[in-house]
């Protein structure tokens, strides 16, 4: 029986590690990560193995040969171009076609039985067995359900916390029969888990599931490779070390000179021909690679030294990665997360910062601090994208430099001389760091409309149009004047999709930034009559008929941002009497706490009353959002206001659907089938949502949040179009916003929030799956459970903090509520 081993991918997470070397030479305890894999498939039979290469393939080829040094027999085949995890086995067909075979990647850490999982295939009469392990964090990885017998019920690649159902993920070890590779088309890009499992599981082939006790671990990122040495150190992974055991857990490889006044704290190790001076303290987790010398007086904790590093007297490197050939020289010290790239020089006394990446080939000088990492100039983080685009303190975690970085990412995934629209807040922080964005963007050779403030819906409608290929726009957070978000929009206005989310993450994660040529720096210009044509727009595709006929009076509060630079015009084509209150633009508060809020609406309600207004509304400070308050007065909740909108729209239409998040209340249903009009269930995910809202048969989409799209005028969310929507509505019905209210049955949705450490999520979600037991689930997003009787629970993970929400409804509080302490226990018991 053959095995497959997968060695084509570049690593790019890893870099500066893989920018000259293949991500499956990175050494683990010195030797190859690939060698690890061939020696554990050695260990188990397989001596007759083929790799698939293509980044860098010749030194992959030139390290491991024909196998003969490890008593294997190596064979390659080569990619020329990137053919995905299916098509590179593909690629190796002649060698596959006589038996079954295994599958295994060239850059994963594991000691998986093998020989045990070709025994639960043989006896499954399986096609195709997946090996499976269970992981705290099941984000970066396809997750795979079975059933009691290990059959392969759903896939899920790469999924959001919303998505994850279990914690049992992919680990990309197959054992195949020789069949399945008619499955898979011949030169093409294709991938097992995204394109063949799916389709084999829709026809009904054999396709289980081998869950592991073993160790796994992907090594792909600069902390689990930091990780996964640590584990071996450990003996959490089943394999053998070179070398001998000085002392307990201090293993030294042979030839290395160690001196008897060094400090050394294990688990440790210490490779062939290293050498370590009298002074030096090395500490637990340090891993020293081949003819390494380590000079008096210095100190490692957790530092991995690859081949032929010189470290210098009185050198301090603490939770690093140090590539070979590189000097660090007297008193430098090297920080948590810091990477050194190969064939590098720190220079005496420098400082290298926590998290800086330092590229090969590049000098570090004496004295330096650096805080940014060193590729040409900039700096690289993690975890961009939150729930409102890329947040943080102003000047503290969002500052000139990071937006300079950013809209260079962003602008290296467009094509140069393409044109992006800029907009913001009346904040000055906004309009300072929308500057550093329009810099960055045009000596990118991106082409700047910039709006300067203006309302948001404006910015996704300008972005909307044919010449802009995307848009970026920055507000104050919402309650929080301290805050900023910096949003990224696609070319049709909406958010970026989270695939292109991750495209801009891993440009910026490289922090290889295109500059343009002096002849190709682009314009700014400032597009004259924006607000003009989206008055126009919006009034000739959103139905204002009868309006003027009759005479509405209403209350509007423009809560003191942009959207009273629209609102004038506006109001003065639509024919409605308006009285508006915090109108000016407030440059100093551009936001307003919970708590501001409430009091405004408060004012804003006492204002409708005692003129006798049909109803009230108050948009958020960047025209986005409203809130409603009825001719009595009173708030109108954003989950009842969503129901007066949806009736309305589904009373009017009596056919299509209606697009609406998973956490909206049954009672949603009932107003839609009383109308004719259908519900399409969609994740919390506003990217999902506006492209549910994209389609054709739809007529309204709401998130429950404040937020509608309307489908005639725009696919994004838009304040100022609901609320020209909802005076047409209003007018024609000739019913009060209460009447209307009164006429929606009561629904009974509550919601808690349960802490949840990171680490147990996967588990939380696998642990509510299994006590659903025999109940209806849906995973649109998150886990719904639904009762026999109607009830239903909705367990969601927060994608951003470490919390899991849950919803419940019910009959009643009281039964919703019960149905909500049942399944917070779960999910509490889970996570302990």
């Amino acid at each position: 029986m053959k095995a497959v081993v997968m060695a084509g991918g570049e690593g790019t997470r890893l870099r500066p590690m893989t920018a000259n070397q293949p991500k499956p030479l990175l050494p683990l305890v010195n030797r190859p990560i690939m060698e690890h894999v061939l020696r554990l498939l050695k260990k188990h039979g397989f001596g007759e193995t083929v790799v698939t290469v293509q980044f860098l393939a010749a030194l992959i080829r030139n390290y491991f040969g024909d196998g003969e040094e490890l008593g294997m027999s190596l064979s390659y085949a080569t990619e020329e171009v990137p053919l995905g995890t299916a098509g590179s086995v593909k690629n190796a067909e002649e060698a596959l076609r006589d038996d079954r075979f295994l599958v295994i990647s060239g850059d994963a850490l594991t000691d998986i039985d093998l020989t045990d999982m070709v025994r639960f295939h043989e006896e499954n009469d399986a096609l195709v067995t997946i090996g499976l392990k269970r992981v705290p964090n099941p984000l970066e990885f396809g997750i795979i359900i079975v059933d009691d017998a290990g059959r392969v019920q759903r896939f899920l690649e790469k999924p959001t916390w919303g998505q994850v159902f279990s914690d049992t993920v992919n680990t990309g070890i197959y054992v195949m029969e020789p069949e399945v590779l008619e499955h898979v088309a011949e030169g093409e890009p294709v991938d097992w888990s995204g394109d063949v499992f799916p389709k084999l599981l829709a026809e009904g082939a054999r396709l289980f599931g081998y869950v592991a006790d073993c160790y796994w671990e992907d090594v792909g990122t600069h902390e689990s490779y930091l990780k996964a040495q640590a584990d071996m150190l450990s003996g959490q992974v089943g394999i053998d070390l070179d070398g001998f055991e000085m002392s307990p857990g201090v293993w030294v490889a042979e030839g290395a000179e160690v001196d008897a006044e060094a400090v050394l704290k294990g688990p440790l190790y210490i490779g062939d021909y290293a050498k370590v001076e009298a002074g030096v303290e090395l500490r637990e987790f340090t891993v020293l690679g081949s003819n390494v010398v380590v000079k008096e007086g210095a100190f490692l904790h957790r530092a991995v030294v690859h081949d032929n590093v010189f470290v210098a007297p009185s050198t301090n490197l603490r939770g690093c990665v140090v590539g070979k050939n590189t000097d660090i020289m007297a008193g430098a010290r090297v920080e948590e997360g810091a990477v050194i790239g190969d064939e590098c020089v720190i220079e005496a006394e420098a400082y290298v910062s926590s998290g800086v990446k330092v590229y090969p080939f590049k000098t570090i000088e004496a004295g330096a601090v650096v805080n940014t990492s060193v590729i040409w100039e900039s700096r690289g983080q993690r975890n961009l994208f939150g729930p409102r685009g890329v947040s943080g303190l102003v000047n503290v975690e969002i500052t000139p430099e990071l937006a300079v970085r950013l809209a260079s990412a962003y602008a290296t995934t467009l094509k140069k001389g393409t044109t992006v629209v800029t907009g913001r807040d009346v904040s000055r922080a906004a309009r300072t760091l929308k500057r550093a964005v329009n810099s960055a963007l045009t000596a990118s050779a991106i082409n700047v409309q910039d709006l300067e403030a203006t309302p948001l819906t404006v910015a996704r409608f300008e972005t909307g149009r044919e010449d802009s290929v995307g848009g970026i726009y920055i507000r104050t957070t919402l309650g929080d004047p301290q805050g900023v978000d910096i949003l990224f929009l696609d070319a049709d206005g909406a958010d970026l999709s989270l695939g292109a989310q991750r495209k801009l993450e891993r440009v910026f994660g490289r922090q290889e930034y295109r500059r343009a040529f002096p002849g190709e720096i682009a314009e700014l210009t400032y597009p004259p009559r924006v607000v003009e044509t989206y008055t126009r727009d919006l009034l000739r595709r959103v139905d204002i008929r009868g309006v003027r006929e009759a005479g509405l009076k209403i209350v509007l509060d423009c809560a003191g941002g942009v959207a009273s630079l629209v609102l004038p015009n506006l109001l003065g084509k639509v024919g409605v009497e308006v009285l508006t209150r915090n109108a000016g633009l407030d440059e100093a508060n551009p936001t307003e706490t919970l708590a501001e809020r409430m009091r405004d609406l408060e004012r804003l309600g006492g204002l409708v009353s005692s003129s006798r207004a049909a109803f009230g509304v108050r948009f958020d400070p960047v025209g986005e959002r409203i809130s409603l308050v009825d001719e009595n007065g009173e708030l109108v909740g954003d989950d009842r206001a969503l129901l007066v909108m949806l009736d309305l729209v589904a009373a009017e239409r009596r056919g299509g659907k209606v697009a609406l998040p998973v956490t909206t209340t049954r009672v949603a249903e009932q107003v839609c089938r009383f109308h004719g009009v259908q519900v399409e269930w969609t994740s919390t995910s506003q990217d999902v949502l506006t492209k549910a809202a994209a389609q054709p048969s739809v007529v309204f989409a709401g998130d429950g949040r404040g937020g509608f799209l309307m489908p005639e005028f725009s696919g994004t969310v838009d304040g100022i179009a609901a609320f020209v929507r909802l005076v047409g509505l209003v007018a024609r019905t000739r019913l009060t916003l209460s009447q209307i209210d009164r006429r929606i049955p009561d629904a009974h949705l509550l919601r808690r929030s349960v802490p949840t450490p990171w680490a147990a999520k996967g588990s939380v979600m696998r642990h509510v799956v299994e006590a659903a037991g025999g109940r209806t689930l849906d995973t649109t997003d998150g886990v719904r459970v639904v009762e026999g009787d109607g009830r239903w629970v909705l367990v969601l993970p927060d994608p951003a903090e470490a919390v899991t929400h849950l919803w419940a409804e019910g009959p009643d509080a009281d039964a919703a509520q019960a149905l909500l302490a049942e399944w917070a226990a779960v999910v509490e018991r889970a996570g302990s």
